[in-house]
C-alpha cells in the first residue's frame, strides 16, 4: 500500500458528494478511488439512465447503430453510491448540507459537476416537432425522426449543429442549416478558418443559409425574419449552452458572467469545502493569462484528476495540483475529423499548413513565435504533435511550421 493511500485510510469517515452523473461527476468518483479515497462516495444526477458518455448521442446513439453509451464502470465495486433521478435544488454550504427533492444529503466535501444546459430558442417552447439534442432521452426522441427521413431544419451551425446535420444526411434526410451569423462556427473560430468549411455542407447535400435568424416556428415550418417559410418535419435547436447552476443562486458560491462557478487554479470554489468541474465552471489559465469556461469533453475528462488530488491531499498535506491544460476537443462532421488544441485568442500570427479547401489542413496560431492554439482537418499527427508543442511552449520557426509536408516536431526554432 502507497504512503499516500495509508494516510487518507486514516480518515475514511469523510463523505464526498458529487452533483452531476456526467463525464466530470462520473470521473471526479473514480479518480478518487483510484487515488486511494476510502470514505464515501455519492454521486447524484437528475437523470433516471445509468450514467452515460454524450459524444455517442449525435452520431451512433442517434442512427441507431447503438441503443446507449453507458460509461464501463462497475460503481458497486468501487463502493460509489449512485442516487439517480434525483434533482437537487439548492446547497447550504455553512451547514455542509445539499438539498434534494428526495431531502438533505450532508457532506463534507462537495463537488459541483452540473454541466452545462441547452439554449432554448425563445417562443418555441411547447411547439410539436422542435428537439434539443443533449441528453439521451433527446436522441431516443430524435432517432424515429431521421427514421422516416424528414425534412429538417437545424438551427444554428456550430459544433452540435454541424454533428447533427451530418448524421441527419447519412440517414437520408433533407437537411437545411440555418445560421444567424455569417459563417458557421462563428462563435468559435475566426472568420478565415471557418469560411472554408461553409463549403463542406452542400458537399454533404445540406444547405447552409447564414444570415438567416427564425422569426418563429409553427408546426411544419419554420419562418425567417426575412419573410421565408422552411418545411420542417423536424426542427433541432443547436444555438449553445450554459452551465446549468440556476439551482445555486443564493447559495454564496460566486457565478462568474457567464452564470458559471467561478473556480480557482485548484478548482476550489469560493465556499469552503466546495470543487466545481467540467462544463459548470471556469479556472484561471497561468498558460493563456485569462479564466477558461471550456465546454468540451476533454476537459471533463482531466479536471476530475486534479480534483480528486486535491481533496486527498488536504488530509494527507501534499500541496494543492493546479489545474491550466490544453484545452482540446473533436468534431467528427461531414465526413471530416476535426481536432482543436490550445486557445487561439491571443494569438498574434496565424500560419497555414496545407490548402483549406483540400481534404487535409491544419491552422496554426502563435504568440511570441510559441504554439498556442491549432485546428487540424484529417491531420491527427500535426495534433499530436502540436499539442506537445504548446504543453511545452516550444519556440517555433514560423517558415518550417508552414510547410505542411514537413512534421511540426520538426519546425522549431
Amino acid at each position: 500500500m502507497s504512503e499516500q493511500t495509508r494516510e487518507v485510510s486514516t480518515s475514511p469517515g469523510r463523505r464526498v458528494v458529487v452533483v452531476g452523473a456526467g463525464m466530470a461527476g462520473v470521473q471526479t468518483a473514480v479518480a478518487l478511488r483510484e487515488q486511494g479515497f476510502t470514505g464515501t462516495v455519492t454521486v447524484i444526477g437528475a437523470e433516471p439512465h445509468q450514467p452515460y458518455d454524450r459524444p455517442p448521442l449525435s452520431k451512433a446513439v442517434l442512427l441507431g447503430k447503438s441503443e446507449g453509451s453507458a460509461f464501463d464502470v462497475d460503481f458497486e465495486a468501487l463502493g460509489i453510491e449512485l442516487h439517480l433521478g434525483c434533482e437537487v435544488l439548492g446547497v447550504r454550504p455553512g451547514e455542509h448540507e445539499l438539498d434534494t427533492e428526495n431531502g438533505p444529503v450532508p457532506y463534507d466535501v462537495l463537488v459541483l459537476a452540473t454541466g452545462a444546459e441547452p439554449i432554448t430558442l425563445p417562443g418555441t417552447e411547447g411547439v410539436p416537432g422542435v428537439h434539443l439534442l443533449r441528453t439521451l432521452d433527446d436522441a431516443e426522441r430524435l432517432r424515429p425522426v431521421l427514421a422516416r427521413q424528414h425534412d429538417i431544419v437545424v438551427v444554428g451551425a456550430g459544433w452540435i449543429g454541424a454533428e447533427f446535420a451530418t448524421a441527419a444526411r447519412e440517414a437520408g434526410c433533407a437537411v437545411t442549416v440555418v445560421e444567424a451569423a455569417d459563417r458557421p462556427l462563428a462563435g468559435a473560430l475566426p472568420a478565415e478558418v471557418a469560411a472554408p468549411m461553409a463549403a463542406w455542407y452542400a458537399d454533404a447535400g445540406a444547405e447552409l443559409r447564414t444570415h438567416a435568424r427564425v422569426a418563429h416556428i409553427e408546426p411544419g415550418a419554420v419562418v425567417l425574419d426575412d419573410g421565408s417559410r422552411l418545411p420542417a418535419g423536424a426542427v433541432v435547436v443547436g444555438i449553445g449552452a450554459r452551465p446549468a447552476t440556476a439551482w445555486l443562486a443564493g447559495a454564496g458560491v460566486e457565478l462568474g458572467a457567464h452564470r458559471e462557478v467561478v473556480a480557482d487554479a485548484h478548482l476550489r470554489t469560493s465556499a469552503p469545502d466546495i470543487y466545481a468541474v467540467g462544463d459548470c465552471a471556469s479556472f484561471p489559465s497561468g498558460r493563456y493569462r485569462e479564466r477558461l469556461l471550456v465546454h468540451h469533453w476533454d476537459n471533463a475528462l482531466q479536471g476530475p484528476r486534479t480534483v480528486a488530488a486535491n481533496i486527498i491531499g488536504e488530509t494527507t498535506g501534499e500541496p494543492p495540483a493546479v489545474y491550466d491544460p490544453v484545452p482540446y476537443f473533436w468534431s467528427e462532421q461531414f465526413g471530416r475529423f476535426v481536432q482543436y488544441a490550445g486557445h487561439h485568442t491571443a494569438a498574434d500570427t496565424t500560419l497555414w499548413r496545407g490548402d483549406p479547401h483540400g481534404p487535409a489542413w491544419s491552422v496554426c496560431w502563435l504568440r511570441e513565435s510559441r504554439l498556442v492554439a491549432l485546428l487540424a482537418v484529417g491531420r491527427p499527427r500535426d495534433l499530436a504533435q502540436g499539442r506537445r508543442l504548446i504543453e511545452a511552449g516550444t519556440p517555433m520557426d514560423p517558415e518550417l511550421l508552414a510547410d505542411p509536408a514537413r512534421p511540426m516536431k520538426t519546425a522549431t526554432a
